[in-house]
This record gives C-alpha cells, sequence and structure tokens, in this order.
C-alpha cells in the first residue's frame, strides 16, 4: 500500500461522498416537500370547510370553492430547501465540531476506556503490546488505546483526523476472546485505516449521515413526547393533531435520510475492509490470525454485534458488521464473513468457529484449550536474543526503503520494533508508560559529556518537580546503556502518558525540555529530531483539524525545500564539505525545480530555519512532501552509509509533515 496514493484516494472517496450527500439532501427536501404541500393543503380544506359551515347561503362545499391541493408551490419548495439545508447542515457541522479534537472524543462517544499506559492487567498488557509494536513498526505515534467494557460482541475500530491523535479501540469481546494473533490481525486491520487516511473519512461520514437523520430524531423526539398528553376541548385536539402531524411528517422525512444515510455508509465502506484485511495479512504475514478472528465472529452467538446506540451511526468504523443490517444486507457496511475469509484463505470450507459449552479462562487460556488457530508452518513468534544490539548505521538504500514503506508494516519491520522494545531495560519502559514518561524524557536529552550533564542534572533539580531529579538518578544506569537506535522508539511509548499531562503541568515540562536542549547553546540533530517530533505530536493530538493544504506547487515552497535538504546534508556528511555533493544528489531527485533549489550555508541553514520551513511545507501536497522525502533519503546515503542521527532528523522531518516513515532496519 502506498501511503501517498492511498492518501489521494481517500480524498476521491470524499469527492464521491459528497455527491452522495448531495443525493440525500435532495431527497429528503423532496420528501420535506411532499409532506408540507399534504400537510398545508390539508389545513387548508378544513379551513375552507369551517367558514363553509357559518355560511347560511350554501348548505355544502362547491367544488369551484373548494380549496384544491396545488403540487407546485414554489414558496413552500423555497422554504423546504433553505429550512433542510440549514437543519442539515447546522447539525452536520455540529456533529464534525464534536468530533474534530480527536479520537479520543469518538471512543469515549461510544463508552470506551481509555487503557492506563502501565496497566497489570494481563489481557490490557498484551493489546498494548501489540499495538505498541504496530505503532513502531508503522513509525507513527502510540495511538491511545481504549477498551469498550460493555460490548461483549468481537469488534474494534480505529478513529482520529491524524496519526497524532489516532485511538485504537477494542471490545471486552476480543479481549477474552482472541488469541495475541488473532488480536494484533485485528488491530493490523485498524492501523491501515490509520495509515490511508480512512480515519478522516468516517468521521465526515458520521457527520453528515448525523445531519441526514436528526430530522427524524427530531420527529420521533415530538412524537415520544406527545405520550400520555390529554387535551381539553376542540381547539386543544386540533393542536394535538397537528403537532402530532408535523412529527409524523419529520419522522418520515428522517426516514428517507435514514435510507440515504445508511446507503452511504455501505457505499463507501464494504470495498476498504477488502484492503484493510490484505494489509493486515501484510502487515503480520500470517493469514491464521485475521482469518481465526473472522472465523469466531461468525461462530459465536454475539459475533461482532454491538449494544451502543451509536454502533449504526458509527457502523462504517468498526472491524466488523456492528448491527443488524436487514433481510436483505442491502445497508451492509461490510462484506459477509465468508467473502473476507475466502479472500484471505482460498481454502476456506465455510465452517466458523465452534464455542464449547464452558471455558474456564480463568484456569486456562485458549491456546491450552486448542482454540486458537495453528500458526503458520515455518512462522514463529519473534524473540529477544538477550544480546540483542540495534546497529548504529545502516546500508545507503535503507533511507529509501523505509520512505518507500511509509503506509505499511513489513514482517522485518515488526520483528524489528518488536527487538527494539524487548531489549530496552525494562526499568525505562515502565517509566515510559507511567508519570515518568517526563522525567524519562528528560533523561534521553542528558549529554555524555560530564561537565554538561551535570549542569543538565542543575537545571532539572531546579526546574522540575518535586522528586524528578532523584527519579532521574534511578533511571541513569540503564539510560547510559541505552542504544542510539533506541530512543525514538522509546519516546514513541511514552506520548500516550504525555498526552494525558494536563496543561498546567505540560507547558513547565517543554519550557524545560527546551533549556535541557540548549544547554550547551547549540542543538544536535538528534536533540532537534527528539524535540521536534514530540511538539509536533502534541500539536496535531490537540487540534488535529488544524492541518491545511495551501501549496499544491513545488516552486512555491522551493525556498523551504533547499532550506531542509541542506540542514540534512550537513547532517548526513562526515566533512562538511561534501555536503554540497550530497545536497545535489537529493535536489536531482526533483527535477521539476532542481534548477531553483540552492545548497544554503550553515549561517542561514540553521535548525531555527528548518524548523520555520517545515511548518511552512506541513501545509504542502501529497505529491511536494512525498518527492521531499525521496531527495532526503538519498541526502542520508551519498556518503554510503546511514548513521542513527540523520535517520532520526529524516524520521523527525516526516513526522512534521505527518507522514510516518518507520525505523531504518539493517537490510534493505
Amino acid at each position: 500500500m502506498n501511503f501517498f496514493e492511498a492518501q489521494t484516494r481517500a480524498k476521491k472517496r470524499t469527492t464521491w461522498l459528497v455527491l452522495l450527500f448531495v443525493l440525500a439532501v435532495l431527497g429528503t427536501v423532496g420528501a420535506g416537500y411532499f409532506a408540507g404541500i399534504i400537510i398545508l393543503g390539508s389545513a387548508a380544506r378544513g379551513d375552507h370547510a369551517q367558514s363553509n359551515k357559518g355560511n347560511s347561503q350554501s348548505t355544502a362545499v362547491r367544488p369551484e370553492n373548494a380549496a384544491a391541493t396545488r403540487w407546485w408551490d414554489p414558496q413552500i419548495f423555497t422554504g423546504v430547501v433553505f429550512g433542510t439545508a440549514a437543519v442539515v447542515g447546522l447539525a452536520s457541522l455540529y456533529k464534525w465540531k464534536q468530533y474534530s479534537s480527536g479520537g479520543g472524543a469518538v471512543a469515549e462517544s461510544v463508552g470506551g476506556r481509555q487503557v492506563d499506559p502501565h496497566t497489570a492487567d494481563i489481557k490490557e498488557r498484551r493489546l498494548l503490546n501489540v499495538v505498541e509494536e504496530m505503532a513502531i513498526a508503522s513509525g507513527t505515534p502510540v495511538p491511545a488505546t481504549y477498551i469498550l467494557e460493555n460490548e461483549s460482541g468481537i469488534n474494534a475500530f480505529a478513529a482520529g483526523l491524524t496519526t497524532s491523535d489516532a485511538v485504537i479501540a477494542v471490545t471486552r469481546g476480543a479481549l477474552d476472546k482472541l488469541t495475541r494473533d488473532e488480536l494484533q490481525g485485528v488491530v493490523g486491520h485498524e492501523f491501515s485505516h490509520v495509515l490511508n487516511g480512512d480515519m478522516r473519512l468516517n468521521l465526515r461520514i458520521t457527520a453528515l449521515v448525523f445531519g441526514i437523520l436528526v430530522l427524524g430524531l427530531g420527529g420521533r423526539g415530538i412524537l415520544w413526547s406527545l405520550r400520555g398528553v390529554r387535551t381539553r376541548g376542540k381547539n386543544g385536539g386540533g393542536a394535538l393533531v397537528a403537532i402530532m402531524l408535523i412529527g409524523l411528517a419529520l419522522l418520515v422525512i428522517g426516514y428517507v435520510g435514514y435510507f440515504f444515510g445508511r446507503m452511504i455508509q455501505a457505499a463507501v465502506s464494504r470495498q476498504r475492509e477488502f484492503l484493510a484485511d490484505a494489509s493486515a495479512v501484510q502487515f503480520t504475514r500470517n493469514p491464521s490470525g485475521l482469518v481465526g478472528a473472522l472465523r469466531k465472529i461468525g461462530g459465536y452467538a454475539l459475533g461482532s454485534s454491538l449494544q451502543a446506540n451509536q454502533s449504526h451511526a458509527m457502523g462504517h468504523f468498526f472491524f466488523a458488521q456492528a448491527f443488524r443490517s436487514g433481510i436483505t444486507g442491502l445497508w451492509s457496511t461490510h462484506p459477509p464473513l465468508e467473502q473476507r475469509i475466502s479472500a484471505i484463505d482460498a481454502n476456506f470450507d465455510g465452517k466458523f468457529f465452534e464455542p464449547p459449552e464452558v471455558v474456564d479462562v480463568a484456569r486456562e487460556s485458549f491456546v491450552e484449550a486448542g482454540l486458537s488457530p495453528p500458526k503458520l508452518a515455518g512462522r514463529a513468534a519473534p524473540q529477544s536474543t538477550g544480546g540483542y544490539s540495534p546497529p548504529d548505521r545502516f546500508v545507503p538504500d535503507a533511507a529509501l526503503a523505509a520512505v518507500a514503506s511509509v503506509g505499511t508494516v513489513t514482517s522485518a519491520q515488526l520483528e524489528n520494533a518488536h527487538l527494539l522494545l524487548e531489549n530496552i531495560p525494562a526499568r525505562l519502559t515502565t517509566a515510559a508508560r507511567s508519570t515518568e514518561a517526563e522525567i524519562l524524557v528528560y533523561g534521553l536529552l542528558l549529554d555524555r559529556e560530564s561537565a554538561l550533564r551535570a549542569r543538565q542534572h542543575e537545571l532539572i533539580a531546579t526546574r522540575g518537580k518535586a522528586g524528578t531529579a532523584r527519579t532521574l538518578r534511578e533511571l541513569e544506569p540503564d539510560l547510559v546503556r541505552l542504544n542510539p537506535a533506541q530512543k525514538l522508539p522509546l519516546l514513541q511509548l511514552a506520548l500516550p502518558s504525555i498526552r494525558r499531562l494536563p496543561p498546567s503541568a505540560l507547558s513547565p515540562f517543554l519550557d524545560l525540555l527546551d533549556e535541557l536542549v540548549h544547554a550547551d547553546e547549540r542543538v544536535s540533530a538528534f536533540e532537534f529530531a527528539l524535540q521536534k517530533l514530540l511538539i509536533r505530536t502534541l500539536e496535531l493530538g490537540k487540534k488535529p483539524g488544524a492541518i491545511k493544504i495551501h501549496f499544491h506547487s513545488f516552486t512555491a515552497v522551493a525556498a523551504e525545500i533547499s532550506v531542509v535538504l541542506s540542514v540534512l546534508a550537513r547532517v548526513a556528511v562526515k566533512d562538511v564539505s561534501a555536503a554540497p555533493a550530497a545536497f545535489a544528489a537529493g535536489a536531482s531527485q526533483l527535477k521539476l525545480i532542481e534548477s531553483q533549489l540552492l545548497y544554503i550555508d550553515e549561517s542561514k541553514a540553521t535548525f531555527a530555519a528548518l524548523d520555520t520551513a517545515l511548518e511552512r511545507l506541513a501545509e504542502a501536497s501529497g505529491p511536494i512532501k512525498q518527492r521531499t522525502l525521496v531527495a532526503a533519503a538519498y541526502i542520508v546515503g551519498a556518503d554510503g552509509e546511514v548513521r542513527i542521527p540523520e535517520a532520526e532528523l529524516l524520521r523527525a522531518i516526516a513526522a512534521t509533515l505527518d507522514v510516518p516513515v518507520p525505523p531504518f532496519i539493517a537490510t534493505a
């Protein structure tokens, strides 16, 4: 899966979604117009009949004087159009605003509970490990993880506007019934949605569908409020009938919208699920895991059904069908399970998992009970070697391979992520997942030079919170032994905990972090990478809707690209005199503007200038970002090797552009 092509496809699907939405609104307008004609026509006939009763010269209503129903009334039509557009538009904007704060708002709206990063629950810990490995392997920030405690069906979803505010949510049924391999298959499926732009599209669908359904919800509310109401006198009875007619009309109009809304969900969602299944198999290289999860959904009585009322409005978010779709399956947001399994396993015999009558999960695991599917022949889970040490440099092609694999996960990357995490000292991973996460980040910036290190310790002791200096001293022995390649993955592990800091604590944390970076009055490539990656992720996590694309021309950002490539060229070479040649190697990959790209010396192309340039490039289109990162990959490999600092800087540059580049692996 190509990350940038997937993003483009998502935008095209958005165009298709807008067309369907317009058709749905037109259908709703049509239903509203005819309901208005009928109601007003009935009222007019009633008034006419009432006036005739008091007319002594006429004993009957003459046809030529009766209020005839006119099927075309421009005034009514105009009123219905503007009224419907206003209601639907405002309702959609309200729902979009509600969800624009990020994926956490979506998860909490269906009763999700965020998993504590340092939970001691075995099943929750297993889920977090799977999510962390997938995030490290794909180069994305580790998403917050939620559990739908009251849902016994097997299901999951991903939600968010960007990779920085994404969340992964699974049901309690998925935790209790799935093995690790099956859970990894489900999480891999959801990460596909994270990486290919589906999450943002899903939120747009939800907002638009809510706008279409709001009229029906209003009608149902009116009718529900009238239950048990008693009236006195003829006038009261007439008013009640009028209100009931309005409520009934809104309900009918709403069901027209309901029909179109469900059609939108189904039309946009089904084909994406096949693609996400294929991506999950590609990510994990273990088809039996995903197949096992789908077979269990088909075998258990509850399947993937959800109890939450919002499951209908959010059905297109989920891993599997979250609600009954009727006899015909017309509104199904997901393909039938048999088709999904057959697309993965051509030998599928049509039989689903047969759950035992009694499973004592307190004493016997699903693996011990023989309930998990057999592993692929020759495939073994990656194991910690104990003596594993990440390389401190890579072959030149490693950078190109990492950029080319953006948006996907290979089995080698997943194994590399497992080994990176498995061999980080346990004391540090515990700190990353706890309230000590901010102290751990301070520790990642401690310099090897003793005098500077002492100055940084002094800053932490005077500016940090009570107990910070003592905790840092406890972490320091393991921090000293930490391999440079493990530092950014450790930062990724710490991000969920840091996101939970209140604003009153976050601001002092970032201020002290900046002082540690500038303690020696210079900024290294690693320091810039860590600080930029952290701040950018936090910014996008808090305001995910802030990303706007303003630049579609390479020429418009040629100056900024020159700054990025110039800074990277100096970091990528041992001898600064070789930097212009490295720059030229990258610039040659941007043929459209190669003549406009100029190497800038260190006095002007500083890290501060790089920071400014990246903020502008973040507003560039996907093709511009893609070609810029390809050029950057050529630069870091120009001298025949890629060292950790240049690899980290390239990944930080990509993260600022909201492009998740995975960690480099030893072989390309």
